[in-house]
């Protein structure tokens, strides 16, 4: 096979991690909100009133689902927003505490952006990616912290995170915990012992532009953007209806399939994680084997440039993701696997959906061994 040819048979989107494909569901409820929630939910006439009760009924399902209280819960423009919301507001509200922020080595950039606006103490993993509790204890028991920070679930190599055991070490220092669930909402169970939360509806299968955030009732957090209620957790701008309405309707449905997809995914990427390895040379199979998103796989293959692998399987109709230095706009190896330890050349990540199918995969096993040879030859190697 040219490694360099055209696509062979249909294009396969294996980048859920990144975006998952809109659900059904969603796109339904997003048409049909269309017509009602245009209107401001604020206002006292009919159709802002229809637009409160499309709103509080939005709000009600995700809470419910997420098992918090509804008025725990906002709506913001991104995952993104929601992160650093959680994380300024939270530091916000700690002041008197101090203005340290305690974050793992592989949190998404959005919460290491934030973090450079204050004080930080990095706590490192290992090699699979786990959280290293002893040394996240001494950090949070350190003087001045206000916040903690732990992602879920790791967005590049999937293994989840020990949240309720780092929660338990936040209680026992006093200090609230953060949780960034974006990967895990609608895939995996929920964490317990956190304080604040955020997610992402694009990544369960929702409309973009909308993020969760949650903040338990009792945990300080003050507004960083200028608002009329510093003190109530709440986006400043004006709410995008429709898609929060079909971002609620689309985690309802999911949250319904995610045994059985869990189950059927799990199995696709075991098939992935063994095939790689026993075809592909020289391969790095990164992430926990076990404590790990059932949807995602990602491996690294030595001598081989990750962005060419990527246009080469992009060639052939596969769409993935990377963290190699090859792909990033800062020409740096990502800092997840950077923080791991593990091989960053060729980094290939895979994430499935509900619409990826057997045959999808299968293609995708049956093509990469000949590409990643065919580049490493074309190198020299």
């Amino acid at each position: 096979m040219d490694y360099t040819g055209d696509p062979a048979g249909a294009h396969a989107y294996l980048d859920a991690a990144s975006a998952a494909p809109l659900h059904p569901v969603a796109r339904e409820a997003l048409l049909a909100s269309l017509a009602d929630g245009w209107a401001d939910p604020s206002r006292l006439y009919a159709a802002g009133r229809r637009a409160q009760q499309l709103r509080d009924a939005s709000t009600a399902v995700v809470a419910e689902l997420l098992g918090v209280r509804a008025d725990e819960l906002t709506f913001w423009p991104s995952g993104t927003a929601a992160a650093q919301a959680a994380v300024l507001g939270g530091l916000g509200g700690r002041k008197r505490a101090g203005r340290t922020l305690v974050h793992s080595a592989i949190e998404h950039s959005a919460v290491l952006h934030a973090a450079r606006t204050t004080e930080a103490v990095e706590v490192g993993v290992d090699r699979v990616g786990r959280l290293d509790l002893d040394a996240w204890a001494a950090a949070v028991r350190g003087d001045g912290v206000a916040l903690a920070s732990l992602i879920g679930a790791s967005h590049e190599v999937g293994t989840i995170q020990p949240v309720a055991a780092a929660a338990q070490l936040c209680a026992e220092a006093g200090v609230p915990l953060f949780v960034d669930a974006a990967q895990v909402v609608g895939r995996a169970e929920m964490p317990t012992g956190w304080s604040l939360l955020s997610a992402s509806a694009h990544k369960w299968g929702g409309p973009p532009g909308v993020g969760v955030l949650v903040v338990r009732k009792g945990v300080r957090w003050l507004s960083p953007y200028p608002q009329d209620d510093l003190h109530r957790p709440g986006n400043p701008g004006a709410l995008g209806l429709p898609q929060v309405v079909a971002a609620a309707a689309s985690l309802r449905a999911v949250v319904g399939e995610a045994a059985a997809e869990a189950v059927r995914l799990g199995a696709l990427v075991d098939r992935i994680r063994e095939r790689v390895a026993a075809t592909v040379p020289d391969v790095e199979i990164v992430g926990d084997p076990v404590r790990r998103l059932p949807h995602l796989v990602t491996f690294s293959c030595l001598y081989v440039d990750g962005e060419a692998l990527l246009h080469a399987l992009d060639r052939h109709g596969f769409a993935v993701s990377s963290g190699s230095s090859c792909t990033s706009s800062t020409l740096r190896p990502s800092h997840v696997l950077e923080a791991m330890g593990v091989l960053s050349h060729g980094n290939v990540r895979v994430s499935l959906h509900r619409e990826t199918t057997e045959a999808d995969v299968e293609r995708f096993l049956a093509v990469l061994p000949e590409l990643v040879a065919g580049i490493r030859k074309e190198a020299g190697l």
